[in-house]
């Protein structure tokens, strides 16, 4: 078999594995019997770009359906927050969404992890006032230029709050899967973040951290059994030695 037609041929057989109609994570890793959906005050609605297909390592399906109160919508674009929620909103500045830009909470004067800004990037006044009036959570699903599209395409959210997170450690995903950014989470994460905190639930953060490290353990146990559902991650090319050859 020749080298360009394995990766084909893992693709297939990945392919080939019966998945969970309820996550849609091929079997040998869905977690869905441990999942017992939170009742959660703050709404929570997950936009994921159609590109995504890491169904394995993905957690947005996995994460909606952690919540009594999530809707996942996949597509590109919406025309208002009311119809890709799929009911009214009366006032979306009470909705915050995890902005994607510049702005970092270790460059800003504050001790908050969790912070809303205005447009400028800055932290906005009355910080508690403002968090404690949101009514729901925006998050944006896919690789770092996919969500920045949705948030692009999407200027209704321009209308919404932008809040950033500071979190005090870095990924679960560690070296599963490479962040852009070391404050990048994986949607489970950011979920859990901001719900436990501005419910002041600690009990959310801790159901969702376990879920996420019960599909982790999975799929690291996968990679010795099925390579093709679960590959490893391909090791950094030594440029400088290639230099020296």
């Amino acid at each position: 078999m020749s080298k360009q037609s394995q990766p084909e041929a893992g693709a297939a057989l990945a392919e080939a594995i019966p998945e969970c109609p309820r996550c849609q994570k091929p079997l040998p890793l869905c977690i869905c019997d441990s999942i017992t959906p939170i009742e959660n005050k703050i709404a929570l609605l997950i936009l994921q770009h159609p590109q995504e297909q890491d169904r394995a390592l993905g957690t947005a399906r996995l994460t909606a359906l952690h919540f009594k109160n999530a809707v996942l919508k996949i597509g590109l674009s919406w025309p208002s927050l009311s119809k890709a929620l799929g009911r009214p909103v009366h006032d979306p500045s009470r909705w915050a969404v995890l902005y994607l830009g510049s702005a970092k909470v270790a460059d800003l004067d504050t001790d908050s992890d969790i912070v809303a800004i205005n447009r400028k990037g800055e932290v906005e006044d009355h910080q508690r006032a403002i968090l404690k009036d949101i009514e729901g959570i925006v998050l944006l699903d896919g690789t770092w230029s996919q969500a920045k599209a949705l948030w692009w395409r999407n200027a209704w959210m321009l209308k919404c709050q932008r809040v950033i997170l500071g979190p005090q450690l870095p990924s679960r995903y560690g070296k599963l899967r490479r962040e852009p950014r070391r404050d990048g989470l994986s949607t489970i994460e950011a979920a859990a973040m901001l719900l436990s905190s501005l419910e002041k639930r600690p009990d959310i953060a801790e159901t969702l951290h376990a879920s996420f490290e019960r599909m982790l353990a999975k799929y690291r146990e996968a990679q010795s059994v099925l390579p093709e559902l679960a590959p490893k991650p391909r090791p950094k090319r030594d440029y400088r030695r290639r230099k020296r050859a």
